[in-house]
């Protein structure tokens, strides 16, 4: 009765907010049209901050794997070095001045330019934010402070186990391949780069075919095709990206000696895209996967403080699902991670945690597009996916994921999973990585109630 009271609960909260947000979406819809060749997708709010993102897909397609780091500087001298109207100084102030934020991010499929401001400062912020994209000022004092900095990033990041471990994983599993790359780039490729490289890396990849605009705010379409229409009148037509082809990971497993404290486990495995229906299952099955290592890892042996399963929603090109933990001992905590696995390609996942996941996680996800920046980034990753249109039917998808097709999608990928693991190399072994095939008949056995 106790459970039933609180399932009842969740399910009112998913409703009511669900409801809520829906209702907005009703009214608001998203639209999306062209000006001068630049696509762009316009998403009204009854908010009074608006929200813009400029798009650039490619990510780590759009350089070699020695120039790791070369468009993440890029942007940042864009956004940070001033524009040929305004010195690095006087950009800053101009924003500061009105409380707007330009800011970048850049990702294994795509990198972005993104301001919000408030309505009453919509002029000068679409002035200042486009002013970044087209007119960046590039000046040698400028970029070399911003390079140093982004050197030490680098630097920081480099002695960060978990940073590291990430980064070795990719490298490792994704060989000779885009995921390869390290998109903040590492101490030794950014020592390398020149402004003149930059300058024309960054004028390479804004272009109008390789871009897209997305902007969340109380603006009509009306105003924001002209103001597009003479942003951007100057942007270049660009070149298409072509995605790599999709690489099926394999099941292996490296160790890098390290002689620190805690040690560190990553692995990760092939996964279907999330505009697929095998990929909302995937998200779901992970997310399962995560509370069962945290009672498996941590509530009831103490092995780790932090385990993690995750789905990579945001990685398009090469999704990948990933296994995480760190722990003093690790053999111990590996073994436990595989007997889940293993657990769940043999029997199954139980009805009541897709029950359960399902209320929680549409709970979070529409909590989380309350604010329009959440909501510029969540259309715009859609779209590199393949449509903004992706957002108008994930909740339905969602809901009709079944426990069937989590089972399956789970079977189809967890048999290869090429691992990580940084920490002292005496403590496990290759062996301790292998995973024990499926019991004859699992495949048939009914999910758990």
């Amino acid at each position: 009765m106790k459970n039933q009271r609180r399932n009842i609960i969740v399910l009112l909260l998913v409703l009511t907010v669900a409801s809520a947000f829906t209702g907005r979406i009703t009214e608001e819809k998203a639209t999306e049209f062209t000006v001068n060749g630049l696509k762009v997708i316009l998403k009204p709010s009854v908010k009074e901050i608006i929200s813009a993102r400029f798009f650039i897909k490619g990510g780590t397609t759009n350089y070699s794997k020695n120039q790791e780091g070369i468009e993440s500087l890029a942007l940042a001298v864009a956004v940070d070095g001033g524009t040929k109207k305004m010195t690095r100084t006087e950009f800053a102030t101009a924003l500061e001045r009105i409380g707007t934020t330009i800011g970048f991010s850049t990702s294994y499929d795509y990198s972005e330019i993104n301001m919000s401001c408030i309505k009453d400062h919509w002029d000068p912020s679409w002035q200042l934010f486009t002013d970044a994209i087209t007119q960046p000022r590039f000046e040698s004092k400028e970029f070399e402070l911003i390079k140093a900095q982004t050197i030490a990033q680098a630097k920081q990041t480099e002695s960060n186990p978990d940073a590291h471990l990430r980064n070795r994983s990719m490298e490792t599993a994704f060989a000779n391949h885009n995921y390869a790359k390290i998109p903040n780039g590492t101490t030794q490729s950014l020592e390398k780069l020149t402004l003149e490289g930059v300058k024309s890396h960054f004028n390479s990849i804004v272009g109008k075919q390789n871009c897209f605009l997305v902007v969340v705010g109380m603006i009509s379409e009306a105003d924001l095709k002209e103001r597009v229409r003479l942003a951007f009148v100057s942007l270049p037509e660009g070149k298409k990206i072509s995605a790599e082809p999709r690489l099926e990971l394999k099941p292996d497993a490296t160790i890098e000696n390290r002689d620190i404290a805690t040690n560190y486990i990553r692995g990760i495995m092939s996964a279907p895209s999330l505009s697929e229906q095998e990929g909302v299952s995937m998200m779901l099955a992970m997310a399962i996967m995560r509370n069962r290592f945290f009672v498996e890892l941590r509530t009831k042996r103490g092995l780790t403080y932090a385990p993690n399963a995750g789905y990579t929603a945001t990685i398009f090109n090469n999704p990948y699902a990933l296994f995480y933990a760190t722990s003093t001992d690790p053999k111990q905590t590996l073994k436990v991670m595989i007997d889940q696995i293993n657990e769940v390609k043999n029997q199954g996942f139980k009805e009541k945690e897709l029950t359960d996941m399902k209320e929680t996680y549409l709970t979070n996800y529409f909590l989380d597009l309350e604010t329009n920046g959440s909501q510029t980034m969540s259309l715009g990753l859609s779209e590199v996916a393949g449509s903004w249109k992706l957002t108008e039917n994930f909740m339905s998808k969602v809901e009709s994921a079944s426990i069937k097709d989590l089972n399956n999608v789970f079977k189809k990928y967890s048999t290869s999973i090429n691992w990580m693991y940084l920490g002292k190399e005496a403590a496990i072994s290759k062996d301790d990585f292998k995973q024990p095939q499926i019991l004859p008949g699992a495949e048939k056995v009914s999910p758990k109630k």
